[in-house]
């Protein structure tokens, strides 16, 4: 797997924000990437130094349409936490 396959997006979130003053950054990731990908993939995209990878996957949620129940799909979410002195500037806006 391609390190630009890995990463989707950043989850820029009022939550995330938080996260990212002390070093925690929130992205949505490929549903087959493992944790050593990840860590792979920011460090190639962003040029810094990941500690550490938490790795969540989140199941979709059910709604219905009219009288017709429809499913929004799986995703997965990675919290990567960089060294101290590091951070990425997409997310401070800059």
């Amino acid at each position: 797997m391609d390190y630009s396959d890995i990463l989707i997006r950043p989850l820029v979130t009022e939550k995330s924000t938080i996260q990212g003053e002390s070093g925690k950054y929130v992205f949505e990731v490929s549903k087959s990437a493992t944790k050593k990908q990840i860590l792979s993939a920011v460090e190639w995209a962003f040029e810094v130094r990941v500690l550490s990878v938490n790795v969540i996957n989140i199941r979709g949620k059910i709604k219905r349409y009219g009288g017709r129940p429809s499913k929004r799909p799986d995703w997965k979410k990675a919290i990567v936490k960089l060294a101290e002195g590091d951070s990425i500037q997409l997310f401070e806006g800059a």
